[in-house]
């Protein structure tokens, strides 16, 4: 199938690889089938992209590349909705705010979005933790050290 897309024009996608959330996004609520897209030449970096509404796209990436150190639980009633029944099924995925200078962009830690990468059932998570931030630093924290 042929959709329409924020960043990279008109694209060529295959039914499997669409995600579905049953509930949509925080915001986007009718907004339920959303597809990942590489962006060019940058393997950080994903972008989250609705099949219905072309302008309707979110940069994400996986926050374990630059925080090594996040670590939550997931409550049984999301395991359930998302069929969750192994670790291995589980991807985590931060939505990315981005900034210019790109080294004030920031990560929303707080809500990540989660989904059993088999089923491709997803759901934004909201954690009930005060560890994370929802405009956490880009930079890793061992870099800022660097920065001048």
């Amino acid at each position: 199938m042929k959709i329409q897309t924020k960043y990279l024009s008109e694209v060529e996608i295959e039914d499997s690889k669409i995600i579905r959330f049953p509930f949509g996004l925080p915001g986007f609520a009718d907004e339920t089938q959303f597809v990942l897209l590489d962006l060019p030449d940058n393997p950080i970096f994903q972008i989250l992209q609705s099949i219905n509404s072309a302008n309707i796209a979110f940069i994400v990436t996986n926050p374990y590349q630059i925080y090594q150190d996040y670590t939550f639980q997931l409550d049984d009633n999301l395991l359930d909705s998302l069929q969750i029944t192994n670790e291995r099924e589980v991807a985590v995925l931060s939505i990315v705010t981005l900034k210019n200078p790109f080294s004030t962009s920031t990560l929303n830690l707080k809500a990540p979005i989660i989904f059993n990468s088999e089923r491709k059932l997803g759901k934004q998570y909201i954690l009930n933790i005060e560890d994370y931030s929802s405009k956490a630093s880009i930079v890793p924290p061992i870099a800022e050290g660097n920065v001048k």
